[in-house]
């Protein structure tokens, strides 16, 4: 979906979105609390999937891997094409997300780290943040300790 796309989401839809937040809730026990039929929820999430509102993913708590550590990178860049540059970024191996910010940062990475898959912190400096040019400031966070954290296990 382009970024000028943006789709109204009805109420209907959102109720159905919390119930699924776990994901593997039946579509008739949400039917059945939202007073819906089970055809209902399927015909609406079939279309929040088709639209790329609404998608399933397996993510884990990275508490409960003893190898996985998970960083926040602040970074900021010399061009004003931030979009670009995050797109860039994302593509990056170990990169869970990049949002453009405001703030003392243009851009948030949240990545994902492995010493145990011989993948560290300075592992992606040195293989994979040096292939983005543009880039003038970085500073990074480790997440010591996490609350209600999941991720997609990407190494």
């Amino acid at each position: 979906m382009a970024k000028s796309e943006k789709k109204v989401v009805d109420s209907i839809n959102k109720l159905i979105i919390r119930e699924l937040k776990n994901g593997r809730q039946p579509y008739s026990e949400v039917a059945e609390k939202l007073k819906l039929t089970e055809n209902t929820v399927r015909t609406r999430v079939n279309k929040l999937v088709d639209d790329g509102i609404l998608s399933f993913v397996g993510e884990v708590n990275p508490r409960n891997f003893t190898d996985i550590q998970i960083a926040f990178m602040g970074i900021k860049v010399k061009t004003m094409d931030m979009e670009r540059k995050a797109k860039e970024l994302t593509n990056l191996r170990g990169v869970v997300y990049c949002a453009v910010v405001t703030g003392r940062y243009d851009l948030i990475l949240q990545l994902e780290l492995s010493e145990g898959e011989g993948y560290s912190l300075l592992d992606f400096f040195k293989t994979e943040l040096v292939k983005v040019s543009e880039i003038s400031e970085v500073e990074t966070f480790i997440v010591y300790q996490s609350h209600n954290m999941s991720v997609p296990y990407l190494l």
